[in-house]
């Protein structure tokens, strides 16, 4: 029972060292600086941040959410992907039932997987909920760990690898695609990343939660339109729907209810 807990405290703290991660990778990454080597800094003054401020969670909280040199406030959005973060991943841990007996190999691979993919859809929806796009370099990586799960998968999972041709021969219709909307356009196109987002998506969690996630999204988007058309019914010429559709981040919805959907299938078989 003790070593139960302290495993879901070490679990809590690896959680929130990603979110940390995150934070770090959606600042930079749009801004094409480096996220390995460099150092973290604060983005006011430029201050290099000492040890003392780089620990998740309870530095934002010691430091007052303030930077210690500058004294500029810290965008509270770092406190809350940190503590996500830190929660989702304890949450995911119980429902997978994760404990000190668990452990294997083929149990830690499953959980690198997951941890792997967890960073795709973080840093995706951080992103684009920041800038409204689908960063290319971040699409690349979700590819990237796609493929090497489907090798997995059929390799040691011996999984029918028919069905993942198909989902590799949509990658590439996709990329052909994005590669020609690039060459003519001179710029990226934001359908075609939500379409390989979601194409991630469906190799990850399947059909039913990729399925499930749409649906929620297209809901979302709804929504959104039905408040943005009682917001705005006294102007005319307004095509809402097409304004919620371009100042929306449709990928921003999709990560935050895949998230969702797995949680919820996760706590359905709990119960059941």
């Amino acid at each position: 029972m003790v070593a139960n807990v302290i495993l879901y405290i070490l679990i809590f703290i690896m959680g929130t060292v990603f979110g940390s991660f995150f934070t770090l990778a959606i600042y930079r990454i749009p801004k094409r600086q480096d996220i390995i080597h460099t150092h973290s800094y604060c983005p006011n003054c430029q201050h290099k941040l000492g040890i003392l401020d780089l620990i998740p969670v309870f530095s934002y909280l010691f430091l007052g959410a303030k930077c210690r040199y500058c004294k500029e406030k810290i965008r509270p959005r770092y406190f809350i992907l940190e503590l996500t973060s830190g929660i989702l991943f304890v949450a995911l841990a119980y429902l997978l039932g994760v404990n000190v007996l668990s452990w294997n190999m083929h149990f830690i691979i499953n959980c690198a997987f997951i941890a792997l993919y967890l960073c795709f859809l973080f840093i995706m929806s951080g992103i684009d909920q920041e800038n409204r796009q689908i960063n290319k370099s971040v699409t690349g990586y979700g590819i990237c760990i796609a493929i090497l799960y489907i090798i997995y998968l059929c390799t040691v999972g011996m999984a029918n690898i028919y069905r993942y041709v198909i989902y590799l021969v949509f990658y590439i219709i996709f990329l052909i695609l994005d590669a020609i909307t690039l060459k003519r356009f001179v710029k990226n196109s934001y359908a075609i990343g939500n379409m390989l987002t979601i194409i991630t998506m469906t190799i990850f969690t399947g059909q039913i939660i990729t399925l499930a996630t749409m649906i929620m999204t297209l809901i979302d988007i709804l929504i959104y339109i039905i408040i943005d058309k009682i917001k705005y019914n006294k102007k005319k010429n307004i095509k809402v729907e097409r304004q919620v559709c371009k100042k929306r981040s449709i990928g921003f919805l999709l990560g935050v209810n895949n998230i969702l959907c797995i949680i919820s299938i996760l706590i359905y078989y709990r119960l059941v």
